[in-house]
């Protein structure tokens, strides 16, 4: 599948002379911090001085796992689609902070239990009702993985046709901390324990559960033979969401876009996607640090510091969304802030 994407890693011969221009803006060296990484970042994705974001775009990817039902989630399943009427009604915390910071929203149906009809604002790309219980079999087929990340790369392509080159990327599905946790464990060789997370705000006894519920699972996977190999890890663990996503950044990358990678379970298809082309990663803007636990592994493995460190772990993008002002930022000083010549100040002797 990932032999379909034609994506290179951007040519660094620009980097000096944005570096140049970067260090010649009226500020001392560094002193913009991550916002001069940023910058730098967006001027070589782009291969410009002078970076242009345009038309920013959420997507939040909708899809159910069938290991919900299991008890690995506190929620039951009903409410990934009752959140998808959420986002669809502007009601969502994705919905306000877009709206807020300009971007475009649309949800996309990966994948979820239930049907919504044709509906503003919803591109329905199903694969299936949810995926099977990965307790007991791989939660989707090599063919079904494959038609959801196909999926995901037609809907990039058909924004990039539109002029949209920066995408924000966001999920919703009960369960998907599960399937993020089992991803991150086997694509980083972290301890699965290390990858497990409260989720949606399990208790002590819900993560003991959940714990040995993905243990199971593990177990499972690796007496079948299972080996460490990105698609068949997604195909196994995945979410519809989590392989339309991955899909969605390899179209994303060829493009030359720029992508701004959320949290947790955006971070599990964005590292298997970095592990399917490595060059993916020098397209992607990490937004912020979740509180999930696995997020570190992920983060370390794609070797990442994010820009906001709140405490966030509510997914749907809204790290994403919280972030793109920062982006937006570092390309308008890289643009507009005047260098030491142009506004006349002495340079440090």
């Amino acid at each position: 599948m990932h032999s379909k994407f034609k994506i290179v890693a951007p040519d660094q011969g620009l980097a000096a002379a944005l570096q140049h221009k970067i260090d010649q803006k009226t500020k001392p060296l560094g002193a913009l911090g991550q916002l001069e990484g940023v910058a730098k970042r967006l001027g070589l994705i782009q291969q410009r001085l002078d970076p242009q974001l345009s038309q920013p775009q959420m997507l939040v990817f909708a899809g159910d796992h069938g290991a919900a039902k299991a008890g690995v989630s506190a929620f039951p399943q009903d409410v990934t689609w009752q959140m998808v009427e959420n986002f669809l009604a502007g009601g969502a915390a994705i919905n306000v902070f877009a709206r807020q910071n300009g971007m475009e929203l649309a949800v996309i149906d990966a994948g979820v239990a239930h049907d919504f009809g044709k509906r503003d604002g919803l591109i329905d790309a199903k694969v299936a009702r949810g995926t099977a219980n990965y307790l007991e079999q791989p939660a989707m087929s090599s063919e079904q993985c494959a038609v959801a990340m196909s999926r995901g790369a037609e809907i990039i392509r058909w924004l990039a046709a539109k002029g949209v080159n920066v995408v924000g990327f966001g999920e919703m599905g009960i369960g998907n901390t599960a399937a993020a946790s089992l991803i991150t464990h086997c694509l980083t060789g972290t301890p699965l324990a290390d990858c497990i997370g409260r989720g949606t705000g399990l208790d002590d006894a819900g993560l003991v559960r959940k714990q040995g519920l993905l243990e199971k699972a593990l177990a499972r996977y690796r007496a079948a033979g299972g080996k460490d190999e990105p698609m068949a890890v997604l195909a196994e663990f995945g979410g519809f969401e989590i392989a339309m996503m991955a899909g969605a950044m390899l179209a994303a990358a060829e493009a030359r876009m720029v992508l701004l990678i959320d949290g947790f379970i955006v971070g599990s298809a964005a590292l298997t996607a970095a592990r399917l082309v490595p060059a993916l990663a020098e397209y992607c803007i990490f937004c912020h640090r979740s509180a999930e636990p696995g997020h570190a592994a992920q983060l370390a493995a794609l070797g990442a510091d994010p820009l906001l460190d709140l405490g966030l772990r509510l997914g749907e993008g809204t790290g994403a969304a919280l972030a793109y002002p920062l982006v937006k930022a570092a390309a308008n000083f890289l643009k507009e802030m005047a260098s030491f010549e142009s506004a006349g100040v002495a340079e440090k002797s």
